[in-house]
């Protein structure tokens, strides 16, 4: 068997997945590789990048049957010569900023994309420069114009740039602060919650006519996983959020309301720890929440619509805030009954009178789910 050594290797921001660069005497391949959590759940995915040796006439069914990495055959190939070897000195992979997907540059040309929605395929899904036509290897990448992808990936590129070299956060920073400020007065006060690690996030925290009010920021910077392929097209309206709470100052000291909104700091990197996506009517378990309740609805309706919150755009999508409010043992189990438990729970909520900002409650749901 042919020795693949590891040329490149590149965790993502969150260490979900691992992009790598394996290369022999024969050929070069491009594969994420999901991390240990994860492989159960998720396959390898994989690109043929270039020829080492002549593309054979057909299919290298020879390397398939012995496991190892097949050259691509010569009606798919650019360059049907044998093609240098790839220099490990010159290999750039660039992450998508929503932590799934993939791009490989090599000395500033772009070689290969592996897009983050082909994780949740059933097959390979990627792009390759060196690749004419399509086959079950790779697709052909072309260009710009030719290839969203392609096009992406170089957009990928200058959004790293921006937040490596250019003041990206302090932009962003002031527009969401002086966005709640604007309904809020200015903050009480500001948590940084990331850890030292990107992306930057924090909770901002308000007082404001008798309640407390905390905002994520941050999270909206990069889009959930997931999203792109549950909603293709649609996916600009549901792939960026940020999470407030807010608490009646009447019933819950400062303490103990900063103590009920530190479940953000949990809840704000969940979707790309998890490789999953938070919506409208989610619920999500917490050892923050008060006693008698064990996790948080999650729903921009919980708020009227006076009291919506329209947050800035980021990267030209719409940002939704969702409400984060405290549910019982018995609603979370109502609202994950089906996928319209949610739903059904915050119309339960809307009717008996409750809003966004948490007060004492009677339980909308008994214990038999009725």
């Amino acid at each position: 068997m042919t020795h693949h050594p590891l040329i490149a290797e590149v965790w993502n921001q969150q260490r979900t997945l691992m992009a790598i660069v394996e290369q022999d005497s024969r050929t070069a391949y491009f594969y994420i590789w999901p991390a240990e959590l994860f492989r159960t759940q998720y396959a390898v995915r994989g690109c043929w990048v270039r020829n080492l040796s002549p593309a054979p006439a057909q299919e290298d069914r020879e390397a398939l049957e012995q496991g190892i990495a097949p050259l691509l055959s010569a009606e798919y190939c650019r360059t049907l010569e044998a093609e240098p070897p790839l220099d490990a000195n010159g290999l750039q992979i660039i992450w998508e900023p929503g932590d799934e997907g993939a791009a490989l540059w090599y000395y500033g040309q772009l070689l290969a994309v592996i897009p983050g929605w082909s994780l949740y395929q059933q097959k390979q899904i990627s792009f390759s420069a060196g690749c004419i036509k399509a086959n079950r290897l790779t697709s052909p990448l072309g260009s710009a114009s030719t290839n969203q992808h392609y096009a992406t990936a170089v957009d990928h590129r200058q959004f790293w740039r921006e937040w490596q070299e250019g003041p990206a956060w302090d932009k962003f920073q002031q527009t969401m602060l002086s966005h709640y400020q604007s309904r809020f007065g200015a903050e009480v006060k500001y948590y940084a919650i990331d850890q030292g690690s990107w992306p930057p996030m924090a909770i901002a925290q308000y007082w404001h006519e008798e309640v407390w009010y905390f905002f994520t920021l941050g999270m909206s910077i990069r889009p959930m996983p997931q999203v792109n392929h549950l909603f293709d097209e649609l996916a600009p309206q549901y792939r960026r959020i940020e999470i407030g709470m807010a608490i009646d100052s009447n019933i819950m000291t400062e303490h103990s309301a900063v103590q009920m909104a530190s479940a953000l700091a949990e809840f704000a990197p969940l979707p790309w720890s998890r490789l999953t996506w938070i919506g409208d009517c989610h619920t999500l378990a917490s050892e923050m929440t008060p006693q008698g309740f064990t996790s948080f609805l999650l729903a921009q309706d919980l708020a009227s619509e006076d009291q919506r919150i329209k947050l800035p755009k980021n990267a030209g999508d719409p940002v939704k805030l969702l409400w984060a409010t405290p549910i019982t043992a018995n609603e979370q189990h109502f609202a994950c009954q089906d996928e319209y438990g949610g739903h059904q729970l915050l119309k339960r909520l809307r009717a008996e009178g409750n809003s966004h900002i948490f007060r004492p409650r009677q339980e909308v749901v008994d214990a038999s789910g009725q």
